[in-house]
């Protein structure tokens, strides 16, 4: 078997230590490890950037195109975690299911941006709203999102798992207030609207998973198309993807007496589109990992594709 040479560029982190478990025991790849002691020297980075086929960058913006700087090896093809390429149109956007262009630009890359969690709930259901007509793109979108404190960063994991958790940690906790996420402009480009949302995200008392929520005025869409013609739509756009699936109206095939939790597809790659609500407002929400097809699983499915291995292999669905 054909082997890819793969190094993992901040693999301490949370979403590089998720790719480094759920690659090393893999036959087709031959990890190349730095030494412990040499992970912030450049020299030694950009020597193992360079003898890689593909190069996963697990590290905040700054240090990720600091990293890409580093390529001289034409071969040599980057697959990157961090928010810095994400609305740069040479960098192929890694999430396949959006369309057939998009997983085509990510077969032949040799530089692919990984979306954010939060962006990938958002585009997964405002890109084909906006692609089929149905949501104008100036139409003044609000976002809600709930998620597990896995993606709050290292020192606010240490606190929601400390034995001395403060009091307001056990509640949801509302950020971002300014309404400038570091998501925004990817959120706003990837999905063709003329306008950011106004996002409104929060951190719970949970390990991982999250939802994503678009709440619209049905008088206010093109066409004026009811819940049904919507969730038609979904279906027809996501058909044969096997790590989006789009649920039954209203839930009813997965949810109980109504809820929609967020932490159920934790440890999986799946993302989830629900199509919800009444003649008058509609609720579309998407349920998935933020762990998993929001970071370290979005990343290893793009390595597959790009390689040529099965879109599954490291990856874990569920029904």
């Amino acid at each position: 078997m054909k082997t890819t040479k793969v190094y993992i560029d901040g693999q301490a982190g949370t979403t590089g230590l998720k790719l480094y478990d759920r690659i090393k025991d893999r036959p087709d790849v031959e990890l190349l490890e730095i030494d412990p002691a040499k992970h912030r020297d450049n020299a030694e980075r950009a020597k193992m950037i360079n003898a890689s086929d593909v190069t996963f960058l697990c590290l905040p913006d700054a240090a990720s195109i600091e990293a890409v700087s580093f390529v001289e090896n034409p071969d040599t093809r980057i697959i990157d975690a961090s928010t810095a390429h994400r609305t740069n149109p040479d960098w192929a956007y890694g999430f396949p299911e959006l369309s057939a262009a998009h997983r085509e630009k990510i077969e032949k890359a040799a530089r692919v941006a990984v979306p954010g969690c939060y962006a990938s709930g958002f585009a997964s259901i405002v890109y084909p709203m906006v692609s089929s007509g149905i949501l104008p793109s100036d139409y003044p979108l609000t976002c809600h999102a709930v998620s597990g404190y896995s993606g709050a960063g290292k020192g606010a994991i240490a606190v929601y798992e400390s034995d001395e958790k403060p009091a307001d940690f056990y509640s949801p906790r509302q950020y971002a207030l300014g309404l400038t996420h570091k998501h925004l402009p990817e959120m706003q480009k990837v999905s063709g609207l003329d306008f950011p949302p106004v996002f409104n995200p929060l951190v719970c008392d949970y390990y991982a998973g999250m939802v994503v929520s678009v709440p619209l005025h049905r008088r206010l869409l093109n066409g004026t198309p009811g819940i049904e013609e919507i969730h038609a739509m979904f279906s027809k756009h996501y058909e044969g993807q096997q790590f989006v699936k789009v649920r039954a109206l209203q839930g009813a095939d997965v949810l109980e007496n109504g809820f929609l939790p967020a932490n159920t597809l934790a440890g999986t790659n799946l993302l989830e589109i629900f199509v919800c609500g009444n003649d008058d407002r509609i609720l579309l929400a998407a349920r998935l990992d933020n762990l998993g097809k929001g970071a370290s699983g979005a990343a290893l499915q793009c390595f597959n594709i790009m390689t040529n291995m099965p879109e599954e292999t490291g990856l874990v669905g569920k029904e």
